[in-house]
């Protein structure tokens, strides 16, 4: 994970103070390297990676690009950062002692509920990790870390077959698709805030991966 520039005494050219924020223009408020972030991955989701430049941040900050150079050193920089910010939700799933012990089906689903979170906690990071196209060596190391997610996954998906607690009649790559085309669209269509709370989905979604939609006899 890329380190951002330490700050020194005094106020920069570019109109940073010793706190680490920068002086916006035109009496705007400053900004910290968080704020930052935050506003360029949601540039970046709304005018694709590629596509946006270190003016149209500038632009969207209302403060100049060596303001935003104070911060971090490039854009790709900038990629890298809210790529750990979703990857490194992700991984720390696995670190939870609910994905290690227990039955595969029981590790399955805390995985699931789990990623479920985590993708609403960091939406906007996730969204963009979701929206790469490997174009660059960033982009490129963040797909190998989300490909290794997904095989643990089906991993656990093929234990579950072999335990007897998940039905062997579905090819569980198939399964494993399906489970993250699920839980990937959520980035689509879910908006924080509203009436389904991230817990609600969570329950939604482990239904029913885990007991389909046919009521109970």
């Amino acid at each position: 994970m890329p380190t951002l520039p330490a700050t020194t005494n005094g106020t920069s050219s570019s109109g940073a103070t010793t706190n680490g924020a920068t002086t916006g223009r035109r009496g705007r408020p400053g900004y910290d390297q968080q704020t930052v972030l935050n506003v360029a991955v949601e540039v970046f989701n709304r005018h694709g990676y590629d596509a946006t430049s270190m003016g149209i941040l500038a632009e969207n900050l209302g403060i100049s690009k060596s303001a935003i150079y104070h911060h971090v050193p490039s854009k790709e920089d900038l990629l890298s950062l809210a790529l750990e910010e979703a990857l490194g939700g992700l991984e720390s799933v696995w670190a939870s002692p609910e994905a290690q012990s227990g039955t595969a089906e029981h590790r399955l689903e805390f995985v699931v509920r789990s990623t479920v979170r985590v993708l609403t906690e960091k939406l906007p990071f996730v969204t963009l990790l979701l929206r790469l196209r490997g174009n660059t060596e960033t982009e490129r190391a963040a797909l190998e870390r989300r490909r290794s997610f997904d095989r643990k996954v089906a991993e656990l998906i093929g234990a579950a077959r072999e335990e007897g607690t998940l039905r062997k009649d579905i090819d569980p790559r198939t399964v494993s698709r399906l489970l993250f085309g699920t839980i990937n669209s959520i980035v689509e269509w879910y908006r924080p805030g509203g009436s389904l709370t991230p817990e609600k989905l969570a329950d939604d979604v482990v239904t029913v991966v885990f007991d389909g939609l046919h009521t109970r006899s």
